[in-house]
């Protein structure tokens, strides 16, 4: 079984920072990708960012050069800066976990962790 557990999320002024983390743990044997979806009231849950455990990093449109992802090995971070109101949601930490169990990629979701950016 695999645990992601985010933290970091809160409330922050317009043009300040926040940095959400997500710490995975269980029985892993490898993961893939690990990344940021976010969710705001009344619309679908949309990608953030994503990063491969290669390096390869991407990102949406609207986050590019404002918003930072990270990872090692099992933690992937999420680095804001310059948050605008628009970027109030609740973030989701994503990821693509090989267990030893079953030797299958499967994606697992965190909990969330809401972000409210206010103006």
């Amino acid at each position: 079984q695999v645990q992601l557990v985010e933290s970091g999320g809160g409330l922050v002024q317009a043009g300040g920072s926040l940095q959400l983390s997500c710490a995975a743990s269980g029985n892993i044997e490898s993961i893939n990708v690990m990344g940021w979806y976010r969710q705001a009231p009344g619309k679908q849950r949309e990608l953030v960012a994503t990063a491969t455990n290669s390096g390869v990093t991407n990102y949406a449109d609207s986050v590019r050069g404002r918003l930072t992802i990270s990872r090692n090995k099992k933690t992937v971070y999420l680095q804001m800066n310059s948050l605008k109101p628009e970027d109030a949601a609740v973030y989701y930490c994503n990821t693509e976990v090989v267990t030893y169990a079953t030797h299958i990629p499967r994606i697992y979701w965190g909990q969330g962790t809401q972000v409210t950016v206010s103006s």
